[in-house]
């Protein structure tokens, strides 16, 4: 049974909805922690509503945020822990974006996933196995989960940017590029990178600009 997903909004700055961005946030975080990005990009993304759910468990090295999976280096769970974790998460996930897209009257291609670190890992595991491929997805921070795997699940090709801190010591910089690697080594056509030169685990205004340009040059928003 999956878990219901408690989330932040904000509505479109036009009053009308053409487009829905769905905030993922890191581990330990939660909603919003990300929904503070929605007013710098509602400048220019007048139609865009933004979703910023919690994660749906509890995080053990962080007590006032929340995980979508356990960490074993971090709180000692085991990897059989944390791979159930990350599943039953997707899941939550897939079940909340199903629900989203009723409620609001949205189709995939109006909804685009936006990850910070964890959140990036949900994003890009979960985007290519849904059936109906969304606008696309913007992963900070992050890396690819089980990109063996990819290949062989992959169900849909959204366009993915990636973006990265040349100096994040969290999760390493080489992400960014093995996740291209994967992801155009199972049939992807449009995958972008940047790195945020100078910038550790984090977003910065460069990087967000990016974002903002992907989201309405490439997800149509």
């Amino acid at each position: 049974m999956t878990r219901v997903l408690q989330a932040g909004r904000k509505g479109p700055a036009s009053g009308e909805t053409r487009s829905c961005v769905v905030f993922l946030h890191g581990y330990g975080a939660n909603g919003a922690d990300l929904l503070g990005l929605a007013d710098p990009l509602a400048e220019h993304l007048p139609d865009t509503m933004f979703v910023a759910p919690d994660a749906p468990e509890d995080c053990a090295g962080s007590p006032m945020g929340f995980q979508w999976f356990p960490i074993p280096w971090i709180d000692g769970s085991s990897e059989e822990e944390a791979m159930q974790g990350m599943a039953r998460a997707v899941e939550d996930l897939n079940a909340f974006l199903d629900a989203l897209m009723v409620d609001e009257d949205l189709l995939p291609e109006q909804v685009a996933l936006f990850g910070f670190s964890q959140g990036s890992m949900m994003s890009l595991h979960v985007a290519p196995r849904r059936e109906d491929e969304v606008a696309g997805v913007v992963a900070f921070s992050g890396r690819l989960v089980s990109p063996e795997l990819l290949a062989d699940e992959v169900v849909s090709r959204p366009p993915v940017l990636l973006v990265h801190g040349d100096q994040d010591e969290v999760v390493p910089p080489e992400s960014l590029p093995a996740a291209a690697e994967a992801l155009q080594g199972a049939g992807w056509k449009e995958v972008y990178a940047h790195v945020m030169k100078g910038t550790g685990h984090g977003i910065d205004p460069e990087g967000l600009g990016v974002a903002l340009a992907f989201l309405r040059d490439k997800c149509g928003f």
